[in-house]
């Protein structure tokens, strides 16, 4: 696989590489901020970007937002994994509004890592586009009570003609 982090400390940034590698992976790109990780995606297809939430120049939520809606996006529907240093509710929604598919709290640790890698890789979510958004679904489960206009429906309910 390969993996591109986007991570402004340097320090941050060795960590979740030798995570990444202890863990087996080896193709990994690494940029100092948003802006060389857009530039690194107009030459190399990564299968999964690692990308923090503040940095500067570009931050995680503006490279989010860049690679699922920017026109002629190398890959708009790339997983793309954000770490935080702050869980605040107001930070989680930005980021997952932004179309973030999941996100880490910071301390990394090699087990939260394993748990979203294997989450994007193995039980990837369906894209949604709307109005206002494109990227992963934000629901995590269906609720059947809800009968809004934008209500998903169960394959069976489905009326083909």
């Amino acid at each position: 696989m390969n993996i591109l982090v986007a991570e402004d400390n340097g320090q941050m940034r060795a960590i979740i590489v030798a995570v990444l590698k202890g863990l087996g992976f080896d193709n990994i790109r690494e940029a100092s901020n948003g802006a060389n990780a857009l530039g690194i995606l107009r030459e190399w297809q990564p299968d999964v970007a690692i990308v923090d939430f503040r940095m500067d120049l570009v931050d995680g939520v503006e490279f989010t937002r860049l690679v699922r809606n920017a026109e002629g996006s190398a890959n708009p529907y790339l997983p793309i994994i954000m770490l935080t240093g702050h869980a605040d509710r107001a930070r989680v929604f930005e980021a997952r509004d932004a179309g973030v598919t999941e996100l880490i709290v910071k301390p990394v640790t090699a087990q939260a890592m394993i748990a979203r890698l294997n989450s994007v890789i193995h039980h990837p979510r369906s894209f949604i586009r709307s109005l206002d958004y494109f990227g992963p679904c934000r629901r995590r489960t269906a609720n059947p009570q809800y009968q809004g206009p934008e209500r998903r429906m169960a394959r069976q309910e489905l009326q083909i003609a």
